[in-house]
């Protein structure tokens, strides 16, 4: 993980109109922010995690990154070049480099294809018909760990580990230097679970990728990411070392979700930290520090002033008062 950054997200903005005149008299604004200033950087061979709730603005960063949803402010830098504003045309030379894998095992796959078309449809829509396609197949599927007879199968014939696999298989295809999994367990049992986290494990290894992972299972980050950042309302409110962020958790926020994370010992169940489950709408984001209106730990300074962007045990946080080792809210809540 040393040189120079494959990818480099440099205060990024992705902003979506809102087409509600009859809420503009009411002092509604004409856009919202998806996504609202984010930084960061992921080297090769190295997994970096994005977490949060649903609606915190991950999927819609992967998206920007990918060139599939445009950045309105900020810059997308991959390997060295910056993307973000290229046209159809140009970002497909990228795309070549850079792959996606979408939430749905099953749903992401044209039903009308083999999974032997399937993993090769990239060759054809890059021009690279002269390839042996039978032995590309071959090839990917040995790789994703699936024997050559899955090519003539259809998506349907597939279990949902099998479908994950595949999309596997159709990410690689072109040797990627960079990898953006949405939801790459999801929908999926357990023991199936750890068999595509430990593939993406081993592929990351065997190839030199850089991953971006984008999950709500906390335990898939713990398994597979070397870093990690925790969005809120389209920010990050605290960014570092994976390892570091599980055992000593800076921002309420981020304690918060940890502390929701499935525990089999009762014990660690009673120390759940309750959040009112509304989370504001982004219409109306909540002055000051955005998190105040759900924190335990919220005081008068979170309600009217936004906190700045700190350093603190190797990580960057945006809190006003962040946590020590094993603190709780005022009246802890056991759950």
């Amino acid at each position: 993980m040393s040189g120079a950054p494959v990818l480099e997200v440099d205060g990024v903005e992705v902003t979506f109109p809102v087409n509600r005149p009859l809420l503009r008299p009411f002092g509604r604004p004409h856009s919202i922010k998806g996504v609202a200033g984010v930084s960061f950087e992921v080297k090769r061979g190295e997994t970096f995690a994005l977490v949060g709730e649903s609606g915190s603005g991950k999927t819609t960063l992967a998206r920007a990154i990918n060139g599939l949803q445009p950045v309105s402010a900020g810059s997308v830098t991959f390997e060295g070049q910056r993307i973000d504003g290229l046209g159809r045309a140009e970002m497909k030379l990228h795309r070549r480099r850079m792959a996606m894998m979408f939430q749905d095992p099953i749903g992401s796959l044209s039903p009308r294809q083999t999974v032997g078309e399937l993993v090769t449809e990239a060759f054809r829509i890059h021009g690279s018909e002269g390839r042996d396609m039978r032995a590309e197949t071959a090839r990917l599927l040995s790789l994703v760990g699936l024997p050559l007879d899955f090519a003539d199968r259809y998506p349907h014939q597939l279990s949902g580990g099998q479908a994950r696999r595949v999309g596997v298989a159709r990410a690689i295809a072109f040797n990627p230097v960079l990898v953006v999994a949405d939801e790459p367990t999801a929908g999926l049992d357990v023991s199936v679970q750890g068999e595509v986290l430990n593939l993406l494990n081993d592929l990351r290894e065997r190839l030199g990728l850089a991953m971006v992972i984008i999950t709500h299972n906390l335990h898939v980050v713990r398994h597979v990411a070397d870093r990690m950042a925790v969005m809120y309302l389209g920010r990050f409110v605290e960014t570092g070392k994976t390892e570091a962020i599980f055992s000593e958790p800076s921002h309420p926020y981020t304690a918060a979700l940890l502390s929701a994370n499935p525990e089999p010992d009762p014990d660690k169940a009673r120390d759940r930290i309750s959040l009112p489950a509304e989370v504001p709408s982004l219409l109306a984001r909540p002055s000051g520090c955005e998190f105040h209106t759900r924190c335990p730990w919220a005081r008068e300074i979170c309600r009217s002033t936004p906190p700045p962007a700190s350093e603190r045990a190797g990580r960057v946080l945006t809190c006003h008062f962040p946590l020590g080792p094993g603190e709780h809210p005022p009246e802890r809540i056991g759950l």
